[in-house]
């Protein structure tokens, strides 16, 4: 049985100006101890999922539209609220995208860190507070510095923080939303570095959410691809990275600088995402795939397997065409 597994996941938003389909007969699975890169454009709807995970969409105007989100054999989605917050902060946890506004500004670092530890072990208050030190201490951060405000850290002091409260009370899942935003290159390989060390110490299985592929090749070992709410493809890190199918995943991998090769321009993907609020007919990705056919803007694809674990919603890979040459 899988730690989570994701299925037929589908969230929409009722608004004054229609419905917004934010997320699309999403499934996917993660193991115990096993990484998983969710990788997409701005708008392909990652976050969304993330959140949904953890029931954190509003409802309303947010909406489960259909679907199963299943933590080690229970559907979240049919929870209890008292359940699922036992849940949250303490078997699945979550690193949130921004670390500057993720953070109480008037609530002194170890108590917010300690705050969780207190609320999901029952402890004292005295002992939560030494727990917060000790993680602080884990992620690289002096324990006596838990006695200062959020505006006292750096960036990368605050996302070390951040991610401290998130494994404070040992969670077997964590959602990480691109851990690294608003970091420089130095401070980024820091955080991955030392998310990798924790999550091998700990035991921890990842959702990271990122646009940067070169973190997921690092860091995951299996990927899913997004595209306007649907994962596009999916497979394990080798399926990815050395038998690339669908357009946009190629698309993605085109725009990316290369050391072997020696190029004049990057190739970026033509066109922009669509409005979740009036979607394609067809093919999501149709209106900016060169390999479009009639079919693509007329039928909507399945996602099917090529190859053992490895997914891919595309008619025209499942037809033959290479995408490739």
């Amino acid at each position: 049985m899988s730690l989570l597994e994701v299925k037929n996941l589908s969230v929409r938003f009722n608004t004054v100006d229609g419905n917004v389909h934010a997320v699309n007969d999403v499934s996917f699975s993660i193991e115990a101890g096993e990484s998983l890169g969710l990788v997409g454009e701005t708008g392909a709807g990652k976050t969304t999922t993330a959140l949904s995970i953890l029931r954190l969409i509003s409802v309303p105007p947010g909406e489960y539209a259909s679907g199963e989100i299943f933590y080690e054999g229970k559907n979240v989605l049919t929870m209890e609220d008292e359940e699922i917050r036992t849940i949250r902060g303490n078997m699945i946890s979550m690193i949130f995208q921004d670390p500057m506004t993720a953070l109480n500004p008037v609530m002194r670092v170890s108590d917010q860190i300690a705050e969780v530890i207190e609320l999901h072990e029952g402890c004292s208050n005295s002992e939560a507070i030494k727990k917060a030190g000790e993680m602080l201490e884990m992620v690289g951060i002096p324990a006596v510095r838990g006695k200062e405000y959020p505006h006292q850290f750096s960036g990368g002091m605050k996302q070390r923080v951040v991610i401290a409260m998130a494994l404070a009370c040992g969670s077997k899942l964590l959602l990480a939303d691109e851990p690294t935003t608003a970091l420089d290159v130095t401070i980024q390989a820091q955080i991955l570095d030392m998310i990798r060390k924790l999550k091998d110490d700990l035991g921890t299985s990842m959702l990271l959410i990122t646009h940067d592929l070169g973190i997921v090749a690092e860091t995951c070992d299996k990927v899913a691809i997004m595209y306007a709410g649907e994962i596009v493809e999916y497979g394990t890190l080798e399926h990815i990275f050395h038998n690339v199918q669908h357009p946009y995943t190629i698309g993605l991998f085109n725009a990316i600088p290369s050391l072997d090769k020696k190029v004049d321009r990057l190739q970026p993907i033509g066109g922009l995402m669509p409005d979740p609020a009036n979607l394609p007919n067809g093919c999501v990705f149709g209106p900016r795939c060169p390999y479009a056919t009639e079919q693509c803007y007329s039928e909507h694809p399945d996602i099917k397997e090529i190859e053992p674990g490895h997914f891919v919603r595309c008619f025209i890979k499942q037809g033959g065409v290479d995408t490739n040459g």
